[in-house]
């Protein structure tokens, strides 16, 4: 994982096409059960506090910690999902319960798989920290005239230290393209996630993140994007954030 850190400490921010991220997956568990991992994606629940209104975003979230010198990365007790306006104009400000991910999910191969790789990969932007991790499973929908948006708050920071942004399916689905922004807007880099395992990793107070909206390919056809983010915030010394 020696270029990951360096590519990060340097830009703010990595693009990690499928090939790769699989090699960098490869290290840290298996993915022999992606199907039924990937296929529990159909089995979200509707997201409901959309100040926008919007229907297209269905979604389930889980949280975990980790401690230093404790290599088990342990799941939390089912908590709501908060993020302060100030990182979240639009759906910010308050406490939101989401159905959680299932058990069986959060325990899957894949699942602890990539929790094992990003926690290897922030330990090494930023070692002997206690993390407060989510996860957050979502399924952007789209129909046509009404595009789905995967960030309908815009370009923004999740508020938390770091991010990946795991491809986990796309399915009669165009643009959906990822920018990236140092903190006063000048433009870094794009690329749009579109094969399973394609991934965006962030250094979030560095950079600011949006994906732009997606429309159906054939109108006359369901159409979705799924992804898999999970955030690593620290947790303060002793004597506290997330995505979307």
């Amino acid at each position: 994982m020696s270029e990951l850190p360096r590519a990060i400490a340097a830009r703010g921010f990595a693009f990690v096409p499928a090939l790769a991220m699989r090699a960098e997956l490869a290290r840290h568990g298996t993915l022999d059960d992606w199907a039924g991992f990937a296929a529990s994606w159909n089995d979200l629940g509707r997201d409901t506090y959309m100040a926008d209104g919007g229907r297209y975003r269905k979604r389930r979230f889980a949280v975990f910690t980790a401690d230093p010198g404790d290599p088990a990365i342990r799941r939390a007790a089912h908590q709501p999902h908060y993020q302060s306006r100030d990182y979240n104009p639009l759906n910010g400000g308050i406490a939101r319960w989401f159905a959680p991910v299932q058990d069986e999910i959060a325990a899957s191969a894949s699942f602890t798989t990539i929790l094992r790789f990003c926690r290897a990969l922030f330990e090494a932007l930023c070692a002997d920290v206690a993390w407060h991790i989510e996860a957050h499973q979502f399924r952007i929908e789209a129909r046509a005239g009404a595009p789905g948006k995967p960030t309908p708050e815009g370009l923004h920071r999740d508020g938390v230290d770091y991010v990946l942004v795991l491809m986990i399916g796309r399915e009669n689905i165009e643009r959906g393209e990822t920018s990236i922004h140092d903190l006063e807007g000048k433009p870094l880099g794009s690329f749009t996630l579109a094969a399973p395992l394609d991934a965006a990793l962030v250094d979030d107070p560095r950079v600011y993140h949006g994906v732009t909206p997606v429309a159906p390919v054939d109108a006359g056809m369901a159409s979705h994007r799924d992804v898999l983010v999970v955030t690593f915030h620290r947790k303060p010394a002793p004597g506290g954030g997330g995505a979307g």
